[in-house]
C-alpha cells in the first residue's frame, strides 16, 4: 500500500532524527554503561514496545483524541518528571560499596518497563507520533489506519536496531569502566545524573504551538 519511494524517504527521515541526540539515545546508553550490554538492549527494546503502543494510539485516532485536550501535555509531562525522579532515588538507594559487578545485576525485565514507561510518559512522543507518521500517508493508497501501522513498524524496527546497537555500545563503555576503581560509584552517579537531566529537561518544555 506504501510505494517504495514514500518509504525509502520515510526511512531516511527516521535514521536522520535516531541520529540526532535525544532523551531515547541518551536512556539506552546510560543503562548500557551501568547494567552492561543487556541492559542497552533491554532499554532498546522497552522503547520498541512504547512505540508500537504509540503506533496503535495514533492509528486508532486516541492520540489525536488525548492531544487535544490542552491540560493532557502537562499531565503527561509531570507524570513523566516524578517517574524519572523516582528512578533516581531509587538509582542513589544502592549502597556505595557494591562493586560493578553487584551495579549490572539488576532484572532486565525491570529495566525493560523503566525503558518503556520513559518514553511514554514523554509527551513529545506521543505528539511525534501525531505529527510525523500522517506526512507519508496517502490516503488514495488505501486505509489510512493501515498505513499508519505499517510506518509505525518500520520506524520500530529501524529504532530498535539503532538503539540496541548503542546498548551494545553503552555495554563496551561499561566493560572499560570496570578496569577502573570506583567504577560502580561512577555508573551509579553517571545513571542519576543523566536520568535527572532527562526530568529537568521534561520539567522544561513547553507543549508545542
Amino acid at each position: 500500500m506504501i510505494d517504495l519511494a514514500t518509504l525509502a524517504l520515510f526511512c531516511a527521515a527516521v535514521l536522520l532524527l535516531l541520529l540526532s541526540p535525544g532523551p531515547n539515545m541518551a536512556f539506552v546508553i546510560s543503562h548500557g554503561v551501568t547494567h552492561g550490554w543487556r541492559g542497552g538492549v533491554a532499554s532498546a527494546l522497552g522503547i520498541s514496545v512504547a512505540d508500537v503502543l504509540l503506533t496503535g494510539l495514533t492509528a486508532t485516532g486516541v492520540t489525536a483524541v488525548v492531544a487535544s485536550w490542552p491540560p493532557s501535555f502537562d499531565l503527561i509531562r509531570y507524570a513523566g518528571v516524578v517517574y524519572l525522579l523516582w528512578l533516581v532515588f531509587k538509582t542513589l538507594q544502592k549502597s556505595p560499596g557494591m562493586d560493578a559487578a553487584g551495579v549490572n545485576r539488576v532484572p532486565l525485565g525491570r529495566v525493560f518497563l523503566q525503558a518503556m514507561l520513559n518514553s511514554l510518559l514523554n509527551p513529545k512522543a506521543l505528539l511525534f507520533f501525531l505529527v510525523f507518521l500522517p506526512q507519508f500517508v496517502r490516503p488514495e493508497a488505501g486505509s489510512i489506519a493501515v498505513q499508519l501501522m505499517l510506518l509505525g513498524g518500520v520506524l520500530t524496527l529501524i529504532a530498535t536496531v539503532f538503539h540496541g546497537l548503542l546498548g551494545v555500545f553503552g555495554g563496551a563503555l561499561s566493560r572499560c569502566f570496570a578496569r577502573r576503581s570506583k567504577s560502580a560509584w561512577l555508573q551509579k552517579w553517571g545513571l542519576a545524573t543523566v536520568l535527572t537531566l532527562l526530568a529537568v529537561r521534561l520539567a522544561l518544555m513547553s507543549r508545542p504551538t
